[in-house]
């Protein structure tokens, strides 16, 4: 008697679930169906002229994912739809942002054809009783390094004054992301000193923990305390790297995931008029070798020639420096760094070279010789200020001959 009862409850129990099995897959089905042609409607729906308050929230109640994108627009109002593509429940729109801002541009003294100053430094070090350099913040007589301090009150003033920093990656390319009225700035290291990014020890958590006034320290500290100055740098290393053998691979791969960027100083610091065309090939192949095999596709394809040199495109090696083979290993240059003196032009100039940029030391000669003060006097009346929109080239009517080729739009006042 009790294995009936038993029998019959498993018996009502598989009825019962599999009377909720079907109820479920019947009103899911059922669904499906009511809602297939809402679906459709959804897809096939047309954004265009719409204000984007209200694809927003649209969009919100259909869990649409959305894309913007925004363009100038003569005769479409602000934050409206330009054009609209939906795909998948991803909805991709083109909004206007009105008309083009002339008389902006004007007040501002937009030029997108103005000089770029690309800032050299070397180590940032605190002055010793040997230190020979006796002017402002530097530590050798030629000004190559710079204090802490010094460093910082650099940093202090470009910001101050209007510039905001930009990658020279993006420079070399025509990618010029500013804000409208501001300037761009690029800063570059050469020689991989420790005290660029000297290492203490190791946080809890593993990550490295930088001294508070080497480069990194002082630029990090920077990036906290004025998060719009898009804080970034190219640091080109020679064999030593890092010159920190304990930690060369974590700061190498640290620099790049923290908006910093590495480029190629040659193996050995060569003086490129005093070597033969096999030597340049090994000293730049060798060195990009060593970046791939930690930062494969990672670092930037730029050189930063040794003292400049050689100071003319004639010489012999120049050639291979930009395109050589060493041992097997082929390579290709994008750009290469002089060691200058006065601010570069526009990427968008006529006469831009990216694979011969100037380069301006940053030290202080009391506003003689191209020292920081000379510079940015100099830049007051030439510098390039930004439309604020990276797609857009901007210029007073009077420039657009110094113009190169471009396929961006252009924008004259």
């Amino acid at each position: 008697m009790k294995k009936i009862k038993i029998k019959s409850f498993l018996i009502l129990f598989i009825i019962i679930i599999g009377l909720i099995f079907f109820v479920y897959f019947f009103n899911k089905k059922d669904n499906k169906l009511i809602n297939k042609p809402e679906e459709e409607e959804v897809l096939k729906k047309d954004f265009k002229n719409m204000n984007l308050i209200e694809v927003e929230e649209y969009a919100k109640k259909h869990d649409l994912e959305i894309t913007k994108t925004y363009e100038f627009n003569e005769n479409i109002e602000k934050d409206v739809v330009i054009s609209s593509s939906l795909n998948n429940k991803n909805l991709d729109l083109v909004i206007s942002k009105g008309s083009i801002p002339l008389a902006t541009y004007k007040e501002k003294n937009v030029n997108e054809l103005g000089k770029v100053p690309i800032m050299m430094y070397h180590g940032i070090r605190e002055k010793t009783s040997n230190s020979s350099g006796t002017i402002g913040g530097n530590v050798d007589k030629d000004g190559y390094n710079r204090t802490p301090e010094a460093f910082e009150a650099d940093l202090e003033f470009y910001y101050q004054n209007g510039y905001r920093m930009v990658s020279l990656a993006d420079y070399v390319k025509g990618i010029v992301d500013v804000p409208l009225g501001f300037s761009p700035l690029i800063l570059t290291f050469d020689d991989g000193n420790a005290d660029n990014f000297k290492v203490i020890g190791k946080n809890e958590d593993g990550s490295l923990k930088f001294d508070s006034k080497s480069a990194i320290g002082i630029l990090e500290k920077m990036k906290a305390k004025y998060p719009d100055f898009n804080v970034t740098a190219t640091f080109f290393l020679n064999a030593g790297l890092c010159n920190q053998p304990e930690y060369n691979e974590d700061i190498m791969k640290w620099l790049i995931e923290n908006n910093y960027d590495i480029g190629n100083h040659t193996t050995n610091h060569a003086d490129f008029t005093k070597i033969t065309v096999t030597k340049t090939q090994e000293v730049v192949g060798k060195l990009y070798q060593m970046l791939d095999q930690i930062i494969p596709n990672q670092y930037v394809k730029i050189v930063a020639l040794p003292f400049g040199s050689p100071y003319k495109k004639t010489h012999t090696n120049y050639n291979y420096i930009l395109k050589g083979e060493y041992e097997g290993y082929s390579y290709e240059t994008e750009s290469a760094l002089r060691v200058g003196w006065e601010p570069e032009v526009s990427p968008f100039a006529k006469t831009f070279d990216k694979t011969f940029l100037k380069r301006c030391r940053a030290y202080d000669n009391n506003g003689k010789e191209f020292d920081i003060k000379m510079v940015f006097n100099m830049l007051k009346t030439s510098r390039y200020i930004s439309d604020g929109e990276k797609d857009l080239i901007t210029i007073p009517s009077s420039l657009k001959d110094n113009l190169g080729e471009t396929d961006k739009k252009i924008i004259t006042y």
